[in-house]
This record gives C-alpha cells, structure tokens and sequence, in this order.
C-alpha cells in the first residue's frame, strides 16, 4: 500500500473531517470506527434515488421513499386535541398532476417562517398515504433552482438511536464519508486480485469498487461494487485456507502407520453386522492419512445413530497395530462411561488394553491407569478432558479421537498434541451435520470425511406435530408405549437469559408429569443443569439401567445418551428451540429395534418461522437438509461454533445468500494454488503482499 494511502487509511477518526474528539468516542463505542480504513469499510445497507423526479399522480403505496417536484400552497395548523396530543403543519405541494400533504410534528414553527409559499420546491422523504392522499412527515425540501443533489443514490448507513439522538444519522455519517472521500484517491486503494482473476470473474477494479460502493452513479454499478467486494472477502478466506491445508499436507510431521495388522482384522471379522460402503470409504480415507507420514487433521461428520464409534475403533486398533497408544476423549462423562462400555463389548476376546479415565476415578485406580499409559501397557484410552491433564503421559500417543469436538475449547484440544514428542493423528467426530457452504468457511483446512448413510434396518423415526391443548392425548400415548416395555424422554427447553425460570418452568413440568404418570406403576428420573454432576450421573443412569420409566430433563440430554430401550421424545415447547438441536434431540431415541417416535408439543398459536422450523422436522429425518434449512434460516452468525472461527469477519458477504459467489471465489483460489502453490509468480506478488499484511489469526480448525 502506498505510503499517503497507509496514512489516510491509519488515520485517527477524530482528525477526519466532521467528527473530531467528542463525535469519535461515539463512533467507536456505538459503531467500532476508530480509523479511516474502518469507515472505508463501513458500507451502506441501501440507497435513495434521488435521480429521479416522480409526478405526484403516479406515487404508490409500493414506494417507501419518493421525490417530487411541486409549488408549496398555504400552511394550515392543526392544533392538538383529545384524538391527537401533538400539533402539526399541513402543507400541500402540487404539480401539474395532483398533490401531496407535507407534515411536520416537530419545529414546525422554524418551517413555518423559512419556506415561502407559492415557490416551486424539491421534496423527498418516507412516503405514506392517509385517506388515499400521498403524505411526506418532515421531507427534505430544497430550492428547486439549486444545483441537482449532490448524490443521485443517496447512501444509507448503519447507526443506532444514541448516534441519531446525537445528530450522526446516516446524512451526517454520509457528510463524513464524502468528506473523506476528497482526500482520497485510486492509487491510495492498491489492487489485490490478480488481473486474470478480475477478467475472468468480470470483476470491478478495487479502487473504483470502493468508491461506487458508497457513492454509486447508479445502482447497477453499486451492486457491480458489492459483488467485487463480497468476492475478495470470500476469495481471500478460501486463499486462506487453501494455503493453510497445503502447509499442514507439506510441512506438518506424523507417524506413519504402514500397517493393517492383527487387532484391526480380528475385529473387523468379528463385528455382528456389516459396515456400510460410506464407513468403509471414510476408513479408507483415514488409513490413506496415516501412511502420507503428515499429521491427519481429518473432521468425520455423520448423523445419530451412522455409526461414527465403530470407525473411530479400527482406526484407533490400526494405531495400536503399528505399536502405539490411542485415546478417545468425550464431553460429559456419562458419554465417555457408554463410549468404554461399547468398547469393550466390542474388544471383548482380543488382547489389547482399554481403561476409562474420568475425574470420578480416583486413589488406587486412578494411579494404576496413570501407570500403565506410562508404561504403554494401556494401549486404549477413553476418557473426558481429564485425558488432557499434566499428569497423564502417554509413552506413544499415535492417534487423538475427539467425539463432538464444538463442546472443547482450542486449548483443550491443543493440549492434546503436547502429549507426543511428534502430534498424533487427530479425528474430530461431529453428529451435528455442517452444512456445505459452512463447511467450506469454517473447516476449510481439515479434511472432511461424511458418513452419509445410515445402517441397514434403522427404523426411521416417527416425527409429529401436537398442539399443547392435545397434551392428555400425548401423555396417553406415551403411557401405552411404556406399558409395553418402552421408555420415554420428556425435554424441556433452557432460556439463556433466566436460569430461575428455566428451573420454575421444568420444576412445574415435573409436577405435571407426575400427576400424569403415578408411582408405582411409573417411575421418573429428572435431570437438569443445577444438580450436582454426581446427582445428575446417578439420575442418568438409572434411566439408562432400566429403573426408571421416564426421563425429564432439560437438553442435557442433548449429547450421547445411548438408551435402546427408549423410544419417545416428547419436546416441551419446541417452538423455543433451533432446528440442529431438536433434530439432536430427537436423535436421542431410534436406537434399538422398536419404532420410535418424536413428539414436537408446541402452543396452540406459533410465529412463521418456528412453523417453518416444525415442518422442516415433521418432514425429514436427514440431518443434512435440516442443517442446511437451519443455516438459510438462522443465518451463519448463529450457528453453533462459528462465533470462533473467522466467518463473522466477513462485512458484505453472506455464505448462505451468496452460495454462489462461494463457489466461485473457492474455485479461483484452488486453480491459483495449483498453479502457483508459493504465490511466487510476479503476477501474484501484490496478492501475497496483502496477506501478509492483512494475515489473521489462523483458524480455530488448525488446532481441532
């Protein structure tokens, strides 16, 4: 960047023109602007046409702005009586067409003496209509002999109630921005797209992308502009992590596993089902991973129930095969407790050590586990984030598996590679489905393995939709299915902002199902986030042994909790809830042999988009529609784990509406890079500059 557009850029928003001391400290705290480049890039929203000069008979309800052109006839005070406590100024304004009421609430008696009635006036503002006659409140009039605006597409800019309070609506903002822009020129936006890639994509030049941005001749140009912008922001976010993987595939040491031994095919020949082609493509995938001698930094998407444990186990076993150590860790304990149990039904007659590691084991045990990872005796481990203390060593740690991977912090799983002179392999397993677009931003520089299919002879679940007023009904039905063996979940939601209303409204709910369902003959466990851990274990398990019928919790029971026997989900105001966590809620049942049913109890009367939300889940049982229906709907900024990983960096584009231009910005980096994987290519040089320059923190992801 030249050296007078670094200034202007750098510059301190107090010392741009119309702000000074008093207007920066209200920018920056309301808005983040606190030097020229944060203003360059704080980018109108929409535009007003002032190009154009409509006839007052041709104004419609349709419009939200107009301008027009008209004499001013006589003022008329309607003074404030008991249908209206405010007075007002009632002008009208004719061409030779019709005309439009003029209306001021406010310092009407300013207007009142400044404006001249019988004199031709340009008016524009907000346009309404009252009693089929067009009405501008408070337009902005000029002299109709002046100069033309000095803006035909008015930009209109983000600000907030303190800002406009304080005289910084988006005019004022507009005047600041004009203002700046008088000190700058192209050569003080420097190009960073190579020019193959601005022809190719028919892309606006920066410098003038920025400039028709906010000051547009007309609004094809404007939106040319954001499409420039938006590209750079995606293009530069692939370049990224393009750039990323191939460090990580180049230059990032692992072990190399060479063989497929003895423990991986005794197993593989003693499972009492057949995996399915996807499991067998991913296992694939990871072997090939572990023979390159770079670390594997591998991401294993699958829905409930697909059957991501088993693929984790042979890819753990072909670890131990080559003569080293591997661990499982898990969110929540109990989690950890079922992923050993299942473990170890499934290891049962090989030879090769399992141990479970959680803050539970303590004394004698806990010391005895310590020494045999040690020693490398124990050669599996399962366990929670107490597998990633000082104190546990491993002798060789070839492989860290990490089972729902968005529940751990960076740190935590950072910590994990510390545990081996060379980093493990990592696989990270996800049940929530990523959507694509997502996929692509977030976990762009790991590899992403999919199971998409699920075993054979799943029953698919059951989803319904019941008003709260047919709730005898459901409780009736859940009453049956229990009388024939089954269990029953029955899920309330978590309000983030009231914990005392949470525990109120699952406190009332418990009450309500107790009355339903009497003792003896039904037996309720209740779990939720104020319990001790010990309390909430010991509640879990005796739904997970059988003892008792039903479980009332709030969404706790979200993650892991593997009952067969269970085969209702009842969920309690599910308009309250999102559309990735009621389908992981309802993947907590479907898991045995018996066909399950999941039962979306909501008011009798619900908003469009929570019915949406419903339908969507009524609809389908495939986890990667609904995440993708979820992302269009939600948008990417709310979406579980985004918040970390540089998504919400983006100003101007969106990965959801623009799909599109995703594509084709992760489509230019990829051809870039195999062609100049180092950008050492002259053409390329300004490119790499910007990065360097512009170089964030490395993705979340880099260190899953």
């Amino acid at each position: 960047m030249q050296d007078a557009g670094a200034s202007i850029w750098n510059m301190p928003i107090a010392y741009i023109k119309g702000v000074g001391p008093q207007r920066a400290e209200l920018l920056k705290k309301e808005l983040q602007l606190f030097t020229g480049r944060d203003l360059m890039m704080h980018f109108p929203y929409r535009y007003y046409d002032r190009s154009e000069i409509t006839p007052i008979a041709k104004l419609s309800p349709q419009q939200e702005y107009a301008q027009v052109k008209g004499r001013l006839l006589q003022f008329q005070l309607v003074e404030s009586n008991r249908y209206s406590t405010a007075s007002r100024l009632i002008a009208e304004l004719e061409d030779e067409t019709g005309f439009v009421q003029l209306v001021w609430f406010n310092g009407w008696q300013w207007v009142r003496k400044s404006l001249q009635p019988g004199k031709t006036y340009l008016a524009f503002g907000r346009l309404s209509f009252f009693n089929n006659i067009p009405q501008i409140v408070h337009p902005e009039l000029h002299d109709s002999q002046t100069a033309p605006h000095a803006w035909p597409y008015e930009p209109v800019y983000p600000t907030t109630e303190k800002l406009k309070s304080r005289g910084l609506n988006s005019r004022a903002i507009t005047r600041i921005m004009a203002a700046f822009w008088e000190k700058i020129s192209d050569k003080d936006i420097p190009e960073n797209l190579p020019e193959h890639i601005l022809q190719r994509y028919q892309l606006m030049e920066r410098a003038k992308a920025f400039r028709a941005i906010h000051f547009p001749n007309s609004l094809a140009e404007a939106e040319a502009a954001r499409r420039r912008l938006k590209f750079e922001e995606l293009f530069l976010s692939q370049l990224r992590i393009a750039l990323l993987r191939h460090q990580h595939h180049e230059q990032s040491k692992g072990w190399k596993f060479e063989q497929v031994g003895a423990l991986f095919h005794a197993l593989y020949n003693k499972l009492p089902f057949a995996l399915t082609e996807a499991q067998k493509r991913v296992i694939r995938e990871i072997r090939r991973d572990m023979l390159t001698g770079h670390q594997m930094n591998r991401l294993l998407q699958g829905d409930v129930g697909s059957g991501k444990t088993i693929v984790a186990l042979l890819s753990m076993l072909i670890a131990v095969d080559n003569g080293f150590q591997a661990c499982l860790m898990a969110p929540t304990e109990i989690l950890a407790q079922q992923h050993f149990r299942h473990i170890q039904e499934l290891l049962d007659g090989l030879p090769v050590e399992l141990a479970l590691l959680t803050s539970s084991v303590k004394g004698a045990t806990r010391r005895q586990i310590l020494d045999g990872i040690a020693a490398g005796h124990i050669r599996l481990l399962i366990g929670t984030h107490a597998l990633i203390e000082d104190v546990v060593q491993f002798a060789r740690l070839g492989l860290a598996v990490i089972d729902e991977q968005h529940r751990f912090g960076v740190a935590q799983r950072a910590a994990l590679w510390e545990k081996s002179d060379i980093p493990p392999h990592v696989l990270v397993m996800t049940a929530t489905p990523i959507p694509r677009t997502l996929a692509m931003t977030v976990y762009g520089d790991l590899d992403v393995s999919v199971i998409d299919t699920l075993p054979p002879g799943r029953k698919k679940i059951i989803t319904v939709h019941r008003t709260s007023d047919r709730r005898h009904q459901v409780m009736d039905f859940v009453k049956s299915q229990i009388r024939q063996g089954r269990q029953a979940y029955i899920v309330y939601p978590l309000i983030e902002e009231s914990e005392k209303l949470d525990y109120e409204n699952l406190m009332r709910g418990y009450e309500e199902v107790k009355a339903y369902f009497p003792e003896p003959e039904f037996r309720i466990s209740m779990v939720h986030g104020q319990q001790s851990a010990e309390i909430r274990n010991t509640n879990m398990q005796r739904f997970v042994q059988g003892i008792t019928h039903i479980m009332v919790a709030t969404t706790v029971i979200e993650v892991g909790v593997h009952v067969p026997n269970a085969s209702i989900m009842v969920i309690e105001s599910a308009e309250k809830f999102g559309l990735s966590q009621l389908h992981q809620l309802r993947g907590r049942v479907g898991r045995g042999a018996h066909q399950s049913y999941c039962i979306l109890l909501t008011a009798p009367e619900i908003g469009k988009e929570a019915m949406e939300r419903i339908q969507v889940m009524t609809q389908t049982n495939n986890g990667f529609l609904i995440a993708e229906k979820d992302l269009a709907l939600r948008g990417p900024g709310d979406i579980e784990g985004t918040r970390q990983s540089g998504i919400m960096e983006f100003k101007l584009a969106d990965v959801v509406k623009d799909n599109d231009l995703l594509m084709k910005a992760r489509e230019a980096a990829q051809q870039l890079l195999e062609q100049d994987p180092l950008l050492m290519q002259a053409e390329h040089s300004q490119l790499l500059s910007w990065l360097q320059k512009d170089n964030r923190k490395t993705h979340w992801s880099k260190i899953s």
